[in-house]
């Protein structure tokens, strides 16, 4: 079975109007990250699948500071180079070539440095390459290594750039532990109880469930044995409740859900049964969902919920109806602190884990497309009708499939929507996206 690499993750971190979210922008390729502040019209895009040469990574901007006084700058700052230090593969630190040297870039610098993670030294604003180059070789005071000066305004610099932080990336076909372990993301707001689960999957108290400010650690994967099967449980249960901004507090659980997503194979998204589903999981299941995840719904803390014969219907279908893009996702009603339902984790975890690792034959899966043709006529256009020459499927995790047709802009995404459904009549499919690429032959034959 092909193994699927998970995309190295480079967090861009820095003090404010350094020019993060500009760099950000341009490496992204469209202008994505919102400037302006303001709550709840736009959701701040944190993340951007970004392609260089021959390399493929997942960048995120770690921003939200907000430059109230030094002392919260430079602790926001530290807060922000932990994050980037807990779950990036290659960390880029940007500075201001117009500002010089300061202190909190020393400070973060050597946080940075005691990492052992890969630093790239950004110096943003060099917008005079050789004039520049003298206050350029200032930063090399900071201990952690070549500065590379770039323009993200002028877009100067940054292929050079992109070449030093693609050195950086783990080489090779990825760890033999990805062979058989199933990663598991346990995902969610804070406080829904994720450790609290962790702690019942691994049946020892390792993972410490605390409220207490400080107490919150860096990420953990915990590898789990059950049943003769091998399972790493990724936890993100480490956002720091002292953050006084609530802005800031979302977006770095955000980051970290980005960061442990990317890393598993299944995302098991844990909602508070008190609270009801609410935006901010829809949120962490949109993550999920873009990365093309199979996805488990855990409702916790079921125990509290007063319950009549219609309370699991009326709850499954408010999640159906917030989550509607997560209609392949499965959902289990559970309590970690009671251990209701808590056994079932790990049955839904191979079911799904199956559904996202079927492979179907390639002339089955043509049997059952054309006669979905014949059941539902494709669209048609001036007189063309789409036509589904062939399909085969490419890959897994998720199930991926090639349809080469006549006419790709006949291919609606109603239809696209129509085929997907009847596979998963056919075949299930429970759990995880299905992915679909169009191609277009122009010989009919």
């Amino acid at each position: 079975m092909s193994k699927k690499k998970s995309r190295p993750i480079v967090a861009i971190v820095g003090r404010p109007n350094v020019g993060k979210s500009t760099l950000f922008n341009v490496l992204a390729g469209e202008k994505i990250s919102i400037v302006e502040d303001t709550p709840g019209v736009t959701r701040d895009r944190i993340y951007a699948d970004c392609s260089w040469l021959n390399y493929e990574f997942t960048l995120i901007d770690t921003g939200g500071i907000e430059p109230d006084s030094k002392d919260i700058i430079l602790s926001q700052m530290r807060e922000q180079a932990q994050l980037a230090i807990d779950m990036a593969d290659v960390i880029m630190f940007m500075v201001d070539l117009k500002q010089g040297l300061v202190d909190q870039d020393g400070k973060v610098a050597d946080m940075l440095r005691r990492s052992r993670k890969p630093v790239v030294l950004v110096v943003n604003k060099a917008d005079r390459p050789i004039r520049d180059m003298p206050d350029v070789y200032e930063f090399y005071n900071l201990g952690i290594g070549d500065p590379y000066p770039i323009s993200s305004v002028n877009r100067t610099g940054i292929g050079d750039l992109l070449d030093a932080v693609c050195e950086h990336f783990p080489q090779g076909d990825g760890e033999e532990e990805e062979d058989d372990a199933v990663k598991v993301a346990i995902v969610g707001k804070p406080n829904v109880g994720k450790s609290s689960i962790i702690n019942r999957l691994i049946g020892e108290n390792r993972v410490i469930v605390s409220d207490i400010a400080g107490t919150t650690r860096d990420a953990i994967d915990t590898r789990v044995r059950h049943d003769g099967r091998d399972y790493v449980l990724i936890d993100t249960a480490g956002v720091r409740r002292k953050n006084k901004i609530k802005a800031n507090l979302e977006r770095f659980m955000l980051v970290r859900t980005v960061g442990a997503v990317e890393r598993a194979d299944i995302t098991i998204l844990v909602i508070d049964a008190s609270e009801g589903i609410t935006e901010q999981d829809a949120k962490i299941a949109g993550i999920a969902h873009e990365r093309g995840k199979a996805v488990i719904v855990a409702v916790n803390k079921w125990d509290l919920i007063v319950k009549d014969n219609k309370t699991v219907k009326q709850f499954t279908d408010k999640i159906r109806s917030v989550l509607s893009f997560l209609a392949y996702a499965e959902i289990i009603f559970i309590s970690a602190e009671t251990g209701q339902r808590m056994g079932k984790i790990y049955d839904e975890i191979d079911l799904v884990h199956a559904n996202q690792t079927m492979r179907i034959q390639t002339g089955v899966l043509n049997e059952i497309i054309q006669e979905a043709c014949m059941l539902q006529q494709p669209p048609t256009d001036k007189g063309r009708m789409l036509r589904i020459l062939y399909a085969t499927q490419v890959g897994v995790k998720p199930p991926t499939f090639v349809l080469f047709v006549n006419n790709r802009e006949l291919m609606h995404f109603s239809y696209q929507r129509y085929i997907e459904n009847r596979l998963r009549e056919a075949f299930g499919f429970r759990g995880t996206p299905l992915r679909f690429i169009i191609r277009e032959r122009k010989n009919e034959k």
